[in-house]
């Protein structure tokens, strides 16, 4: 198995699913027959057990094999999601670090879409889909401020001598009205493009 190849079983354990197109964007794009590269390759995946296919999709979703999730769950659309954040952050700069759902405190805490160190900024990242209600979205800042006042984040793995806790970057179509938010430092953005127009590259 070249390098490539653990390279992209790597990114199914991390994301759960990639399509064709993002596993293109995340490997083969710099390839003149990209699309025909990564269909022989997946195929070969395929072939030998190390992954599996839901063919009733265009393009392909691909999962490992045996797969972490179901091939119809209803959270497909949202690690998809996330692997589109990714994709365009990695236009910009590719992350140091870039956890899926990582798992950080106790459930019914934060529990953010992502985290990543981008930037040179560590950074929680919520992905809304969907509006949710302003008492809700609230509910949710509350819950990271008592992860704050926790001092649990001082301990994190990726933490150094100083210690930082995380930006909160939301990425909605909507724009919360959020109250009592100090000390965290939160962004609303519609998409990767608006937040480094508005925010790194202040």
């Amino acid at each position: 198995m070249v390098n490539r190849d653990k390279l992209i079983l790597d990114d199914l354990k991390k994301f759960r699913i990639l399509n064709r197109d993002q596993i293109i964007a995340m490997h083969f794009n710099h390839l003149k027959q990209k699309v025909v590269v990564c269909n022989n390759v997946m195929k070969r995946l395929r072939r030998d057990g190390y992954v599996t296919a839901c063919t009733e999709s265009q393009p392909y979703n691909y999962f490992l094999n045996p797969s972490p999730i179901k091939k119809d769950s209803k959270k497909i659309p949202h690690f998809n999601a996330i692997s589109e954040f990714y994709i365009e952050v990695c236009k910009y700069e590719k992350p140091r670090l870039f956890n899926v759902e990582p798992k950080l405190a106790e459930k019914s805490t934060i529990e953010p879409d992502c985290f990543m160190i981008v930037f040179n900024s560590p950074i929680f990242v919520e992905i809304q889909r969907s509006i949710y209600s302003a008492k809700v979205m609230q509910q949710k800042i509350n819950r990271y401020k008592a992860y704050f006042e926790s001092d649990e984040w001082m301990n994190l793995e990726w933490q150094g001598e100083k210690k930082f806790f995380p930006y909160i970057w939301i990425i909605t179509d909507y724009k919360y009205k959020l109250d009592n938010v100090s000390p965290l430092q939160i962004f609303q953005t519609k998409d990767v493009n608006e937040f480094m127009e508005t925010v790194v590259k202040q």
